[in-house]
């Protein structure tokens, strides 16, 4: 920890020998959060996410979410839909509605959202190399319904960056998949307008074991290739910007975490203006989900994990989050149960109704530690953007590997720190318990896999061969010239092509991207 045992005014300097910010909330560069009143008109959107076992099971969690009180779905998918495999692929085995929900069809998703009125309810899919497949499966859902592709809103991550850096959940060659991701940037923009095209994510980094200014810095990092893939693919910056958004990690450090999401924005603002020249004033606002930290939890006295969501939800509200995601404090041993789940979403609704701090935008600003951690913190991520650059900017940064060894330094200095007992975790290092009692743990039937399998091959027996097959050949031809691939993934999709069927045919084309041993 750099920051110091108490603060005066002569602490705040501006990082970087820029002028002191003395901007309101809502005034460039944001420091002080995107609106003038902060949460006084509208508070953040209060997300759950959510996903297991099948779209059955999944749409239960669902309705039972938005009855209690949540504003926006998010869903998590399990393992082989992300990396685009069918639930009855053999690499599927054992996995299929692990980890979310499996999602293989056309059908699957629109079980997922029966009853839910998609047009109202804000969707986040944290979704990445198969981000294009599923996104196109919820507009076909959305369509089928009859309702207008402009009247959806919500996220898909799309963040494919961030996999090859800490996640893993990759298919293709980077090359391939930045082009995956421009287009469903253009296509949304042009189809689904009121949609986030991606969310920039430094949560994975930073539950990898970076440092708060490596969250800022390899995060942002990351956003400045995505703005310049999308510039080079031919988009005008004010055309896709407006839509950008961005996952943080709202981690323990509360004055830290605060004061990160504050430089954060500032970096940001000053980028698009200045850098991209960017004129409509919404492009210059770093806008971002926050989910608190799943690292963080612990196996031991699980109860404590509500008391450390609660801290780590706090930070994200008094830094400026547009939405936020609460783990269950069960998360370090299972997925969450409904009791876990309705805890978790009660901790914001407190924040929002009880504690008074949503009355009061930015209520920490010029609290002389936040705003001196704020100027460290900028000054921080300031020195390894030069690292990058001098790297060759961040996708070769990535690619040897260099990023990824910061993320792994990090960790291992801070997980010696716990080993030595100069970083205290409660239960686990200090004041353990012999006698903890067991908690309840959702569990997934074995059977859920056996049934989603007979599904899907059901599914595929029915369907019409002949546009089916036509649609993937059409896919296989846009794939080896330069369209744009949405309208040929949405094609696929409408002829009933499964999410493993389309991922292999970009396999045939793009091939599969192997990390260097």
């Amino acid at each position: 920890m750099n920051d110091k045992p108490f603060y005066t005014a002569a602490d705040i300097q501006r990082a970087n020998g820029q002028a002191a910010d003395h901007s309101a909330p809502g005034e460039f560069p944001f420091t002080r959060g995107l609106q003038a009143e902060g949460y006084r008109k509208r508070l953040w959107t209060m997300r759950q996410y959510a996903g297991m076992g099948d779209a059955e099971e999944s749409n239960r969690r669902y309705h039972y979410l938005l009855a209690q009180g949540a504003r926006g779905l998010s869903v998590a998918f399990d393992l082989p839909t992300q990396t685009g495999y069918d639930s009855d692929a053999s690499l599927a085995a054992g996995e299929v509605g692990r980890v979310g929900v499996a999602i293989s069809s056309l059908e699957d998703m629109e079980r997922l959202f029966d009853g839910i009125p998609v047009g109202e309810v804000s969707t986040s899919m944290t979704i990445n190399a198969t981000a294009s497949i599923l996104l196109a499966m919820y507009a076909v859902t959305a369509r089928r319904r009859g309702i207008a592709l402009d009247a959806l809103s919500g996220t898909v991550q799309n963040d494919i960056l961030k996999e090859y850096i800490a996640r893993g959940t990759y298919i293709y060659p980077a090359e391939a998949s930045l082009r995956l991701t421009t287009d469903l940037m253009r296509w949304a923009g042009e189809q689904v307008p009121r949609w986030n095209t991606i969310s920039i994510s430094g949560y994975h980094m930073r539950e990898a074991g970076s440092t708060a200014a490596q969250e800022i810095a390899f995060t942002l990092a990351n956003g400045r290739m995505y703005v310049q893939a999308a510039l080079d693919a031919g988009m005008e910056v004010d055309e896709f910007a407006p839509r950008l958004s961005f996952f943080f990690n709202a981690h323990s450090n509360l004055l830290e975490e605060v004061a990160k999401f504050r430089a954060a924005r500032r970096i940001w603002a000053r980028w698009m203006r200045d850098e991209f020249r960017a004129a409509n004033p919404r492009s210059w606002m770093l806008r971002f989900h926050a989910q608190t930290a799943g690292s963080t939890l612990t196996a031991q006295q699980p109860e404590n994990n509500i008391v450390r969501t609660t801290v780590e939800a706090l930070a994200a509200v008094l830094g400026g989050a547009q939405s936020l995601h609460t783990n269950g404090f069960d998360e370090a041993l299972a997925l969450p149960t409904e009791t876990a789940a309705r805890i978790a979403l009660r901790t914001q609704q407190i924040l929002a109704y009880e504690s008074g701090v949503a009355e009061i935008a930015d209520p920490l600003g010029g609290a002389y530690a936040v705003e001196a951690i704020t100027d460290r913190l900028e000054s921080e991520a300031s020195d390894i953007f030069a690292q990058i650059e001098a790297r060759g900017g961040m996708l070769r940064a990535v690619a040897s590997g260099w990023v990824q060894q910061q993320i792994q330094q990090s960790a291992y200095a801070w997980q010696r720190r716990v080993d030595a007992e100069e970083a205290i975790v409660v239960g686990v290092n200090r004041f353990q318990d012999a006698h903890e009692a067991e908690i309840p743990l959702q569990k997934i039937d074995a059977e859920i896999e056996r049934r989603q399998v007979e599904r899907l091959r059901t599914y595929r027996l029915r369907r019409n061969e002949a546009p089916w097959k036509s649609a993937l050949l059409a896919l296989k031809d846009a794939a080896l010239a330069s369209d744009n691939l949405m309208a040929a993934i949405v094609c696929a999709v409408e002829a009933e092509a499964t999410v493993g069927e389309i991922a292999d045919t970009l396999r045939g084309v793009f091939g599969e991207y192997r990390e260097a041993v």
